[in-house]
């Protein structure tokens, strides 16, 4: 080519990403906040798997789990209070090559969004979602949620929570269609990474509850779990979560179960003595709706044409 020098040369070296290339603001979560380690378990494995950052879409609602995407070095989208998820299936609707992962929250999904957590399920798009879940509303400091335990007290219920909790498992286990639904807690850095790797490799809606610590508001809840490592449950199967040594260490207890056994995640999930922590079920083969709507937009669209190509020929002289 003129005006180059011979030995220069065209050739385009292969990109690789590193973690400061996810990385956005600096994340202001409270010091303690289990949001830091989701965090960084998403950046880490983002690295691992080397998703370009303009293919990455962070999509969240209100709440303090929900200043993710402000967090992330890609794109994102901060939406309204419970409306995370539609938000996220409009944008793999339209752009279905796109990596999209949700950030919500126990107060964003499981109370006002509950009709778009029913839906987004049963839809099975492919896309994370990850429901943090500390058991109050925190960005308002300290309101009832859906799963405060019994007894809890909250500014909206200063004698305690009237209600037994929602279980999230055990609803999402229940809904049409669902193709995948794990359990973590935040303070297992290994095993949490794995969860969400396997949750962002299935094709569907991944969806993983984790149980996050708020120092501030609900720090009793989650040290009431963490002091009493016996009431985690592992959930060990060669087609579940890899189990390292330190889990195991940290988690005593633990089962065989089968994830394609969807009775009988329904029956682990349903035990509230224990809190099951990894693959309860998953099926590849549920149907994904994103690829649904684009054969049937490809149907309607060769359909018209079809239609426009007669009409013309009506016309022909």
């Amino acid at each position: 080519m003129f005006g180059m020098n011979a030995d220069w040369s065209l050739e385009v070296f292969e990109r690789y990403f590193t973690i400061g290339d996810y990385a956005g603001g600096e994340a202001r979560w409270c010091p303690g906040c289990g949001d830091h380690g989701v965090l960084t378990a998403i950046h880490k494995l983002l690295r691992d798997e080397q998703v370009p950052p303009e293919t990455t879409v962070a999509v969240s609602g209100i709440g303090c789990s929900s200043r993710l995407p402000h967090y992330m070095g890609t794109y994102g989208f901060h939406g309204l209070h419970g409306r995370a998820l539609p938000i996220a299936c409009g944008i793999k609707s339209r752009r279905p090559e796109l990596d999209v992962w949700v950030a919500t929250g126990d107060g964003d999904c499981f109370s006002i969004g509950t009709a778009h957590w029913i839906h987004a399920i049963r839809y099975n798009m492919d896309m994370t979602v990850l429901a943090f879940d500390n058991s109050v509303y925190g960005l308002t400091k300290a309101q009832t949620s859906p799963t405060s335990p019994l007894g809890f007290k909250t500014n909206t219920h200063p004698t305690g929570a009237i209600l037994p909790p929602l279980n999230p498992l055990t609803t999402t286990l229940g809904i049409t269609n669902v193709s995948f639904v794990a359990q973590v807690v935040d303070w297992s850095p290994p095993l949490l990474y794995e969860v969400i790797k396997a949750a962002h490799r299935h094709k569907g809606t991944g969806f993983v509850r984790i149980i996050q610590r708020c120092p501030v508001f609900s720090d009793s809840v989650s040290k009431a779990l963490q002091n009493s490592p016996e009431r985690v449950l592992l959930l060990q199967h060669e087609k579940g979560i890899p189990i390292d040594a330190s889990a195991k260490r940290q988690f005593p207890n633990s089962i065989t179960h089968d994830p394609s056994d969807l009775a009988a995640a329904r029956a682990v999930a349903e035990d509230t003595s224990r809190i099951p922590v990894g693959l309860l079920y998953q099926n590849t083969d549920a149907l994904c709706y994103e690829t649904l709507s684009s054969r049937g937009t490809e149907f309607t669209v060769k359909k018209r044409l079809a239609g426009i190509n007669a009409a013309l020929d009506r016309f022909t002289i």
